[in-house]
């Protein structure tokens, strides 16, 4: 389990695990629209927590969040530098400079792919 977290902050992070298990292979989306879709629209910060916690954990591909310009931002929280790249590039994404190519294509949106919690 998550360690020394209130237990709010313990079940936000569940849900952003619970958000990111949905993103589609080959798609991608930003700390803060995972934050606005769970009603924190100031919430990316604890989102990237979040994500960064995540590595403890199977199954939650924390490598399809990223900043909201597409930016690699939290390559240094996997186990290589280039990790997450490799990830997402498996996938067919294009990365160039740390950034994910023609982001706005592949850009998923949980407020508007999901259904309100």
């Amino acid at each position: 389990m998550i360690e020394n977290l209130n237990t709010k902050n313990k079940d936000f992070f569940e849900q952003v695990f619970q958000v990111v298990k949905l993103i589609p292979t080959g798609r991608a989306t930003s700390y803060g629209a995972i934050a606005n879709y769970l009603g924190s629209k100031r919430g990316a910060r604890l989102v990237g927590w979040a994500m960064n916690a995540s590595h403890q954990y199977a199954g939650i591909p924390a490598h399809r969040v990223v900043n909201r310009n597409g930016l690699l931002s939290g390559k240094m929280h996997f186990p290589t530098p280039n990790a997450m790249q490799e990830a997402l590039e498996s996938e067919g994404i294009e990365i160039q400079d740390d950034q994910i190519q023609h982001f706005s294509k592949i850009f998923w949106d949980p407020s508007k792919e999901l259904i309100l919690p």
